[in-house]
Parts: structure tokens; sequence; C-alpha cells
């Protein structure tokens, strides 16, 4: 009954069922990692059908022989299920392996299988089974019932759908996953042609099925993907589950649109505050749910098409749209919130524009605040100012026609107090501006601090205030320094201004560096870092640095704790809320502050400011 020496199908065919074992065997401790599982299948169904067909290339028995080649049908039902549940599971769907459609393919192995093991009740799997020995070997041929031809048929379209879904992972997901999913892509292609071709009696020897041989080269590859490759260490069901992380798990209502400005996808925040599910507003129209004030169309999200003549009340620069807002009366019992709109251009791997995601951020709270900050503001520059102008005015009156020395004193007091009130509206406008978002522009830092350091002067004219500019830097190679940086003016001007104004307003007459002990302030300005051209900092850490020294009191501990922790504190000391207004404003422009004790007496604030090219 068996040959001796077995010819090459049967070594051919033993070889790829042993290479499927022994790939089983090598990720059998991966089990329960995606895909993993599903292959160990495709391994089963892979030596059953090769095992299979090999030991009947060795027997004669026709009872016997028809049992194998059962077995070997059994193979090849459920290779191509087994081989598309793991490609599904693989590339992160694993929600279609558990629904409806994966379980009718399921029901179409279950049927074949019941059809294949009733084959002699009906044929519906082949009819005229006999011996037509080929190559040494015990071939057989019969002739294909309708079944067979369609169960073949369901493996090509099965695997072809795995192959599809793995080049989509390889192509949607760059060299991440591409050597492995490449290979196992490729793998199923040699088997699959030689099924194909003994299915329709293709070659010289059509009774001899080269499937089982061919998949000695698909293991192979199988084999390069789980080693070389590390395939379950690094699979693309983590990208697919960030991407759903990233837009589902999100608190901020996102939504997905076509071109043609229909809903692709809603997240589950998108869906409770406009009202509906995902899949009653797919593929309507967001006018439907939401009247966005913003436009759509490319030229107002920043595509280029040569034409400008978009619409201006749908402004197309990002900043524009950023500022949007619109207000919904939430679905979810909410009330009415206030949302900013982002609107950006969807693009494919290929940077082809595909639809658009426009992102709605609720900025309740934040406009809420500006409103709280716009009323206060409102209430110390009008209110507080002018009624502080007037109890300054009447200290004035009561100073001049008092006699008393001690109440000219409390007349003094109440006239300093009014003017310190009135300043304090001022600084809570510098604040109000500074909340404002501006645009930077070329600033010229040098003119910006001798303008200031001038204003001073005036303001107190018993005051010395010094300025120090380093016109060369030995950085530059002792050239002319370029003080032009492109950042906010206002933000600038707020951060240098309050700095040299506390330490002109709140020194006490002590000072050690004038014999009266009369005010003292010197500001120094240089430059820092290589300057390339243009005047941008050629290493990128080029920095203007002002310092500003004073022989005052000095800014009590807790204040400057205060600043530089974030935490509010009671304005005990004068230059409190300009000790804010300098952070605030240096956050504006990206700079550094520190301050810093000054020996024997006084305090030391250094600003460095970035140099950004004016360009």
């Amino acid at each position: 009954m068996f040959d001796a020496v077995p010819a090459w199908p049967v070594v051919g065919s033993f070889a790829g069922g042993a290479g499927a074992v022994l790939l089983a065997w090598a990720i059998r401790e991966r089990r329960g990692r995606p895909g993993v599982d599903w292959f160990l299948a495709v391994f089963a169904a892979q030596a059953t059908w090769c095992f299979a067909y090999g030991t009947g290339l060795l027997v004669a028995d026709p009872a016997l022989r028809a049992l194998l080649e059962t077995a070997t049908w059994l193979g090849v039902i459920w290779t191509g299920v087994a081989f598309l549940g793991f490609a599904l599971e693989y590339t992160g769907r694993s929600d279609v392996v558990r629904g409806r459609l994966f379980a009718t393919i399921v029901g179409f192995g279950l049927l074949s299988t019941l059809l294949l093991v009733t084959n002699s009740l009906h044929g519906a799997f082949w009819t005229d089974f006999g011996r037509d020995p080929v190559f040494g070997v015990e071939t057989v041929s019969y002739a294909l019932g309708p079944w067979a031809y369609l169960t073949v048929a369901a493996e090509t379209v099965l695997v072809a759908s795995a192959v599809f879904l793995l080049v989509d992972t390889l192509l949607s997901y760059g060299p991440l996953y591409r050597r492995e999913s490449a290979a196992v892509a490729l793998s199923p292609i040699p088997p699959g042609f030689a099924l194909v071709a003994w299915a329709l009696a293709l070659g010289p020897v059509p009774q001899l099925q080269l499937a089982p041989i061919m998949f000695v080269p698909h293991v192979l590859l199988d084999a390069y993907a789980f080693n070389r490759a590390e395939m379950f260490d690094r699979n693309p069901t983590t990208s697919r589950a960030a991407e759903r992380t990233a837009i589902d798990d999100l608190r901020d209502p996102i939504v997905a649109l076509g071109l043609d400005h229909r809903v692709v996808r809603l997240n589950p925040a998108a869906e409770a505050i406009l009202g509906v599910d995902a899949e009653t507003a797919r593929d309507r129209p967001l006018a439907n749910f939401l009247d966005l004030p913003v436009g759509l169309d490319e030229r107002e999200t920043g595509a280029s098409d040569g034409d400008d003549s978009g619409d201006p009340a749908d402004p197309g620069s990002d900043e524009s749209v950023s500022r949007e807002t619109v207000e919904i009366d939430a679905a979810d019992g909410a009330g009415r919130r206030t949302y900013a709109v982002s609107v950006s251009r969807l693009t494919d791997p290929n940077e082809t524009h595909v639809g658009y995601t426009v992102v709605l951020s609720d900025v309740t709270e934040r406009e809420r605040r500006r409103q709280q900050l716009e009323v206060l503001n409102r209430i110390l520059r009008h209110n507080l100012r002018n009624d502080a102008g007037v109890v300054h005015g009447y200290g004035e009156i009561l100073r001049d026609r008092l006699d008393d020395p001690e109440l000219v004193r409390m007349a003094d007091a109440v006239e300093r107090r009014a003017g310190a009130l009135a300043a304090l509206g001022e600084k809570a406008g510098t604040v109000e501006r500074l909340l404002a978002e501006t645009d930077p522009e070329p600033t010229d830092v040098r003119e910006l601090v001798d303008s200031i350091v001038s204003d001073a002067r005036e303001r107190d004219d018993a005051a010395t205030v010094e300025l120090d500019v380093e016109d060369a830097a030995a950085t530059d190679g002792g050239g002319e320094v370029d003080w032009t940086t492109r950042v906010r003016p206002d933000a600038l001007r707020a951060v240098v201004e309050n700095t040299v104004e506390n330490a002109v307003d709140h020194h006490d007459g002590e000072g050690v560096e004038r014999e009266d002990g009369g005010t003292w302030v010197r500001a120094s300005l240089r430059r820092e870092g290589a300057r390339g051209d243009g005047g941008a900092a050629a290493d990128g850490d080029a920095r203007y640095v002002l310092t500003v020294e004073d022989d005052g009191p000095g800014i009590p501990d807790h204040e400057v704790e205060a600043v530089e922790s974030g935490r509010e504190t009671a304005l005990e000391h004068g230059s409190g809320l300009g000790l804010w207004v300098v952070a605030w404003g240096a956050a504006a422009v990206g700079a550094d502050v520190e301050y810093a004790d000054r020996g024997p007496r006084g305090t030391r604030v250094t600003v460095s400011v970035p140099v950004v090219a004016a360009e």
C-alpha cells in the first residue's frame, strides 16, 4: 500500500504541514494578542489540508482515500474563514468579527462541512471518485460538484479580502507595519493560485493538487513576519485603537464631514450636544443639526485654488476660524453653552483633500470669565479711577488749607493712597489688553526701553533713572547690535514699564547709591547669543537681556513667590498687581523673568526676551 520512498509531492505536502505546526508552536505563547488565536486556527486548517493530502497520496484503499480527501477539503473550507478572521482582528476590526456578516461566513463554513461529510448522499462536492496515479503517488480524479466550485470561489474571495485588509494597513500606517503586513499578504498567493488551477483542471497533470506544496513558501513568509518583523509584538490594532480613542474619548464634540458637507462620523460628545446618534446623522448635511459661523469650502480652510474671492464673512486663516464661536442649547441638559469652532481639512495618506473635521471646544466658562474680567476692569478703570480722582483732589485741597501738621500728614496720606488706587485702575486696563489676542510685529527693543525710561524720568524728576545699553556684543564679533525682534509690542511694553515703575514708585528714600538716599534705578540692556541673517538667532538661543536694579526696600518674598508659583495672594505690597502684569506680559512674549536681591540693598530684576526674526 505504501511506497518505501515517498515521491516529491508527498514530501512537499508534509513539509507544508510541518511548517504550519512549527509556526503554531512558535506563537502559542502569544495567545490572547490580536489575531494570534485566529492565526493558530489558520495553521490548524493548513496542517489538516497538507497532512491529509500528503497521506492520501500514499493510500490506495478507496474508502480510506475518500476519507482523507474529505479531510483535505475541511482544510480548504476553514483556511479562508480563519485567515479572514485573523486579518480583521489583526488590523483592529474585531468588532466586525463579532458582527452578523462574519457570523454568516462562519455559517457558510459549517454548512459546507455538513455537506462535505454527507457527500455520499448528494454528491454536492464530487462524483465519480476514482484512482488516477501519477509520479508514483495515489492521486485521484473526480468530477467537482457545484458546492465544491462554490467553496473554492468563497475561499478565494475570503483570502482576497484578507489580503486587501493587510495591504490597506500597509498603505495607511506607513513603515510601522510594512514588513509584516507585506509578508503575510503575499503568503496566501502561491497556494491560492494552485488551488484555483487545480479546481479548473489547468496544467498537464490536473489530478495533482499543488496547493499543499505551495504552503512551503507560504510558511517561509509567515516565519519572516513572526520572527524577523516581530509581527505580534506591534500590530495595527494599536494604531486603530489610538485613532478611535483620540476621537471617541475626547470630551470635545468632533464631526467628520465629506467634501459635500455631509456627516461621515460623530463622536459621542457630538451626539450628546446635537441630540442625534451617529447612525441617524450619517450622510445628512451638517446644516441640519448645526449652523456653523465659519465656511467649509477649500478657500475658507486654507486650500489654495488660485481664487481669493471667497466670502469675506467666512475667514480663511486658521486664526480667524479658531476665534469663531457658536451657542448651542445642548441636548444633554447642560443648558446653553458656548463653543469655539475649529474647521480643518481632512486628508488621506497621499495628502488628497477628502473632507473636513469640525471640532467644537466648550469655552462657556472661559467666556464667562472674560465677561467677568471685562466688568471688573470697567469698574477698576472707570468707577475706581473716577472716585480715586475725586478723593485725590479733596486730599490736595485739605493739605493746602490745613494748618495742623498731623492733619496735613493725614491729608497727604489720603492723596497718595488715592493716586495709588488710580494707578491700580490703570494696571487693570493693562491686564485687559494683555488678555486680548494681538499679532506680534517687528519691535525695536532699545527704542521701547529708552521711551519707557524717559517717561519714568518725566514722571518723577527727582528720581535718578539711568540707562546703560551695550551697543556692541562680543558674540557678534563686535559689530553693531540689531535690536529688532518680532513680539507683541503691547505685552513687551507692559513688562518693561511695570518693572521700571515698580523700582521708581516703591522706593522709600533710604537708598545707598545717592548721598541723599533718594530714588535710584539703573536699567541695563544687552544682547546675548549669535546673530543670524535678518536679525534671527543663528543658534536659536539669542536673547535681549534687560536688567533693572534699584536700592529700594526690595519686594516682599511672599509676593515674588506667589507670582512665580501662580498662586493668588493679597496685594499687601503696592507692586503686587504690577508683578502679575510682568508675569502675564512675559508669558505673552516668551520672556523669562528672574527676581534677586541686590547687595547691599535693593532688588535686581532680569528680563530675558527671545530674538525672533522680523521676517
